[in-house]
């Protein structure tokens, strides 16, 4: 596996493989993570990682600082699961000094859901994924669905720009007691964790009433917005949008997106499912 730190280095070594997929990560990484890179080597006989904490997508009162950079941990995950190749740049190698900044912006997908809570974090996504698609120039990308808005504006940014990438999605990779793998359940206490089931409860508990017959979204939503105020969690939204344009939705007369972010502690917790009328 080379493990690579500059983007010189990065294209040299790409020009020399047929047929990419990477798996764009911020480093800490788990199972979910390591279920993208399965599915990569399913979509192409090389795997390409990125390791990187993108500075751009985070705000002002964000965890960047505090974001776990396990490297020696991640390089081994990643060996362990046949990845060929992990750019892992210094933050000066991407956004060299002096260069010009800039935005690329989908605003009817950005400006919802997470982007309204989180103003800039989209324009940082795009702009450091484009990066790395110009970099590692690869053939498919897989990104899980638990970032599903992150998920339907690369795809769509890739769309609009005409990139010949393949964007796959990948199945949420949960606990077994339900609870979605992410990097910031490590900020979790065990009487903190425990309370963040409520999250997944939610969404399942929609799902349900969704096939008992119930069609009106602010029924869901009302019953997503209880089962996470009972266990003390912070709502930031509840949201049933439609899966392509990520506008609200009154009624679940087709695939129906519902979503949900909350604080529990420290952690800023998000989640989702689909659901389709019976």
């Amino acid at each position: 596996m080379k493990v690579l730190r500059t983007i010189a280095e990065v294209r040299f070594a790409r020009a020399k493989l047929g047929k990419v997929a990477l798996v764009a990560t911020m480093g800490a990484l788990h199972a979910g993570h390591v279920s993208l890179m399965q599915v990569a080597k399913k979509h192409a006989p090389h795997v390409a990682v990125s390791l990187f904490v993108n500075p751009t997508q985070f705000g002002p009162r964000e965890d960047y600082s505090k974001y776990p950079r396990p490297i020696e941990e991640d390089l081994r995950k990643c060996e362990e699961a046949g990845v060929e190749l992990v750019y892992n740049p210094s933050v000066e190698e991407m956004y060299r000094p002096g260069l010009a900044d800039i935005a690329i912006d989908l605003p009817t997908l950005t400006g919802v859901l997470e982007g309204a809570k989180r103003p800039g974090h989209f324009k940082g996504v795009c702009q450091v994924v484009a990066k790395l698609f110009n970099i590692l120039t690869p053939d498919v990308a897989c990104f899980g669905q638990k970032d599903y808005q992150q998920l339907r504006i690369i795809a769509a940014m890739v769309e609009a720009l005409d990139w010949p990438i393949q964007v796959v999605p990948c199945p949420t990779v949960r606990e077994p007691d339900g609870l979605a793998m992410s990097s910031r359940n490590m900020y979790l206490s065990a009487e903190e964790r425990g309370r963040a089931l409520a999250i997944s409860r939610a969404l399942r508990l929609a799902k349900e009433q969704v096939k008992a017959g119930f069609r009106q979204t602010n029924r869901l939503l009302t019953t997503m917005q209880k089962t996470l105020l009972e266990q003390r969690l912070l709502v930031d939204y509840v949201a049933a949008v439609d899966p392509l344009t990520l506008k609200n939705i009154a009624e679940v007369s087709g695939p129906t997106l519902l979503a949900i972010a909350a604080r529990v502690g420290s952690a800023r917790l998000i989640d989702n499912t689909i659901v389709r009328p019976v």
